[in-house]
């Protein structure tokens, strides 16, 4: 059914959500909503060629008379058609910008945060290795399973390492002209009642309403 395989990315981009790191690109529910929201494509312009097919033989039979414009009431199961591929096709294309917006927002996260996606995943992969070393300890080596390639894919799309890249540059960049500040730090603001503020320039004394 149309729209079955959106609400999957749609679900993929809220888990990722709640991740402490970036799972792998869903790259064959990517491909399927992409080739559906093209096959819908096709099946619009398929009705719209009938119809101007229809306008065409109407226009000879009245003489060169040109016809009016498409009335949906004339042809309700022609314009329902229309209409439901036309919102298949805005809905999956939504659900793709959200689930590539997901995705964004968690490695410019990662870049804020001073984590590398690919040092981070090598990490829980050391970790998984070691389980499973344990796990299999005494074990003969013939005995055990090998890790497919896969398993040491990266979770990042080459485009999304590249943009990891060009984005941690650029944030370097924007923070080197203030060095004396974190601007990696916490937005939240402290809820103790006294807290040590460390001051970075002395701007004198300073005169408030409470004194």
């Amino acid at each position: 059914m149309y729209g079955d395989l959106g609400t999957k990315l749609v679900q993929h981009a809220k888990r990722t959500q709640s991740l402490a790191y970036l799972p792998p690109y869903q790259r064959e529910i990517v491909q399927a909503v992409t080739r559906e929201v093209r096959d819908l494509d096709k099946d619009v312009a398929r009705i719209l060629e009938q119809l101007e097919q229809a306008r065409a033989a109407a226009e000879g039979e009245e003489g060169g008379i040109p016809p009016s414009s498409f009335n949906p009431a004339d042809d309700p199961a022609t314009a329902c058609a229309l209409l439901v591929d036309h919102l298949s096709m805005r809905r999956n294309k939504r659900c793709l910008l959200a689930y590539h917006r997901i995705r964004a927002e968690k490695i410019e996260e990662m870049c804020w945060n001073g984590i590398d996606p690919l040092e981070h995943q090598q990490r829980q992969r050391e970790i998984e290795s070691g389980n499973n070393n344990s796990e299999d300890h005494g074990t003969p080596r013939t005995d055990r399973m090998p890790l497919s390639n896969a398993h040491y894919n990266s979770s990042l799309t080459p485009v999304e390492e590249e943009y990891f890249r060009q984005y941690n540059e650029m944030l370097m960049a924007y923070k080197g002209h203030w060095t004396d500040v974190d601007l990696t730090g916490s937005l939240d603001p402290p809820k103790e009642l006294y807290i040590d503020v460390r001051v970075l320039k002395d701007a004198g004394e300073i005169q408030t309403e409470y004194g």
